[in-house]
């Protein structure tokens, strides 16, 4: 089973998928970010990045499945406003390309990675890298 697993954005959209493994550990297979720079591009142009991205991306691995994070409304609505349109354009490639898609709040997958729904950046990268055995360098290269 291969699922690819997506944390949106409109600057960077991160990814990764992992293959599990007949005996019920992961291996990673490929992960990174989609960038959508220079920041002064206009927003249409910049969702239509994030689209061909991830087409590229599902069109490369055909994933059996796909996970996409949730948006957590913060005190920055307009932050909240243009991550919530990168997700559309996210599901929107999903579902073009029949990738069965589920939606999942950040502290869900921080409490199913790291035991604790209040994880910060760093200790999520950290379980990420033990989970899938990946050097302690290991930084994704842009896309």
């Amino acid at each position: 089973m291969l699922s690819l697993g997506i944390d949106p954005g409109t600057a960077t959209v991160g990814y990764g998928l992992v293959r599990e493994l007949n005996d019920g550990s992961l291996q990673a297979v490929d992960y990174g970010v989609i960038t959508t720079l220079p920041p002064a591009l206009p927003m249409p142009e910049r969702l239509k990045l994030i689209y061909d991205g991830v087409t590229a991306l599902v069109e490369r691995h055909q994933p059996d499945r796909a996970a996409v994070e949730d948006l957590l409304f913060g005190k920055n609505v307009t932050t909240a406003i243009t991550v919530a349109q990168g997700r559309g354009v996210i599901l929107l490639a999903l579902v073009n390309a029949k990738v069965p898609t589920q939606e999942f709040k950040p502290t869900f997958v921080k409490q199913s990675i790291s035991g604790y729904g209040g994880a910060k950046k760093p200790q999520m990268q950290e379980m990420i890298r033990m989970l899938l055995a990946l050097e302690s360098g290991d930084h994704p290269p842009p896309r």
